[in-house]
């Protein structure tokens, strides 16, 4: 008897599925499900590796194709100035405007469609006009799936962000951390206290004065650990709306770290990633997975540590800094 495409899809997802428990020492496999955390999904928590229950396993996009919810025109756009940020584009309400790290330039594609399109709706191309500070060579469209042209800045298919309701607001900004406004030029926005251009592995760590050696992300950004999730079996407890405060690291490459003990307490196994219950991959460390906090600002911010009694920033080896069970 022939065997069908859905059980051999199914046994390969079982290989898959007992590669990882085997890789963090699990003699069961994680959760279909788990705890949430005070909330349920909302629209706009779709993002990358980010924030919310999307039906991609990284984009939080819906089915491809599906036409975008009907959005404002973009008016002449304009450049202002974030306190956090620096300079980001705006639409002529205020509006921030963003780009999607799963998005191309060269050649411009959107690979935000559907429910995904809901939370970040793409800006309409037909009437947007360069405002003062910004070189109209760099502004584009692209045809969406759905046959609508999309705004493009130096390639970049920009968009809103469902949740930036007044002028001025940047939400959107790092969500899930492929999420990020729209400089000027096109690139993601940064502030003069943000990271350096260049130089910062995916993930490295810092000395901070007063918690000592952490991990810190691409940004420069404090990763933190949730007491609350487990490490054998793996399985998160932050889904839905935490994943707004607490967006999940994407995943590293092994070569593209500094400083992190990728070996862990296991040996040979700790530095693995964690396929979610809902699609999102998320990077562990020891086998604990990773996250930054919404509320710290710019790279050197530790606003999570703590928090709750259940979020700690990391050590290089997956250790919670200061948890109640590290000082034993």
């Amino acid at each position: 008897m022939k065997t069908s495409w859905r059980s051999a899809s199914l046994a390969v997802g079982a290989v898959a599925v007992l590669a990882l428990t085997t890789a963090c020492g699990q003699e069961s496999t994680p959760p279909a499900s788990s705890q949430n955390v005070g909330a349920t999904a909302a629209a706009g928590d779709y993002g990358s590796a980010g924030t919310g229950l999307g039906s991609s396993a990284d984009t939080g996009a819906g089915a491809q194709g599906a036409p975008a919810a009907p959005a404002d025109s973009a008016g002449e756009l304009s450049v202002a100035t974030n306190a956090e940020l620096g300079k980001v584009l705006t639409d002529s309400a205020g509006l921030t405007l963003y780009r999607f790290d799963k998005d191309t330039a060269e050649p411009p594609k959107s690979n935000c469609d559907g429910d995904c399109a809901t939370a970040w709706p793409p800006v309409p191309a037909d009437d947007a006009t360069a405002g003062a500070g910004i070189d109209k060579a760099l502004l584009g469209e692209v045809i969406r799936s759905d046959g609508t042209k999309q705004l493009t800045v130096d390639g970049w298919p920009a968009y809103r962000y469902a949740k930036d309701v007044n002028a001025g607001e940047a939400k959107g900004q790092g969500v899930g951390g492929t999420w990020y406004a729209l400089a000027p030029d096109g690139k993601k926005a940064k502030g003069a206290k943000g990271a350096k251009e260049a130089g910062l592995p995916g993930l490295s760590t810092r000395n901070d004065p007063k918690l000592g050696e952490i991990v810190v992300d691409k940004n420069g950004m404090t990763v933190y650990r949730f007491l609350k999730d487990t490490q054998w079996p793996m399985s998160t407890a932050c889904t839905g709306a935490c994943l707004d405060k607490w967006p999940v690291v994407a995943p590293v490459d092994a070569k593209d770290t500094k400083g992190i003990d990728l070996q862990g307490s296991t040996p040979n196994r700790g530095y693995v990633v964690f396929d979610r219950p809902d699609g999102i991959k998320q990077q562990s460390i020891d086998c604990v997975p990773i996250y930054t906090f919404a509320g710290d600002k710019k790279p050197g911010d530790t606003n999570g540590q703590g928090v709750g009694g259940t979020w700690y920033a990391v050590r290089p080896d997956g250790k919670a800094v200061g948890a109640p069970e590290e000082k034993k």
